[in-house]
């Protein structure tokens, strides 16, 4: 006790969970040197089968695909941008929403905003399709699926 305060025993947690973990080390290490190669079967159960198959058969899934998968979920955001975007394919969208994202990073959100209110670039100009939307709520869209974008690419790193 310190001052009347009750010294915390994480101290004394923290060595003694470290002393479990150098037993089952040590452990592991003696079933090594008893039963060699064979010790592997006492801590895994489908070690004869067949995963190290399914384990290289599973490619990463690329970003379009990712993003394919997302729009067709039922993420509201995901359902907002089909309702947004009904008369273009999935896979129109995803295509497009790579090609934003590989913008500089301050111009992303504006190009997704203009794709998702129907904007085209024509020249130096834009021209609209015939969508009427609130420019806040599809900033907010936009921003939204943004946000989303960022997740996948984080994921398939």
């Amino acid at each position: 006790m310190i001052m009347g305060h009750k010294i915390p025993v994480e101290p004394q947690a923290r060595l003694e969970n470290f002393l479990a973990h150098l037993e089952a080390a040590r452990q592991l290490q003696r079933e090594w040197m008893t039963y060699g190669l064979d010790c592997v079967n006492l801590y895994f159960d489908d070690v004869d089968e067949d995963w190290w198959e399914k384990w290289v058969e599973e490619e990463p899934q690329s970003f379009e695909a990712a993003v394919i998968a997302f729009l067709e979920s039922d993420n509201w955001v995901a359902v907002r941008v089909r309702k947004q975007l009904q008369d273009k394919p999935i896979c129109e969208i995803a295509s497009k929403l790579d090609k934003y994202l590989s913008f500089p990073q301050e111009d992303q959100i504006f190009a997704i905003k203009n794709f998702l209110a129907g904007k085209v670039v024509v020249g130096d100009s834009y021209r609209y399709s015939t969508i009427e939307i609130d420019e806040i709520e599809l900033f907010n869209l936009a921003a939204e699926l943004l946000e989303k974008l960022e997740e996948i690419r984080g994921r398939n790193l």
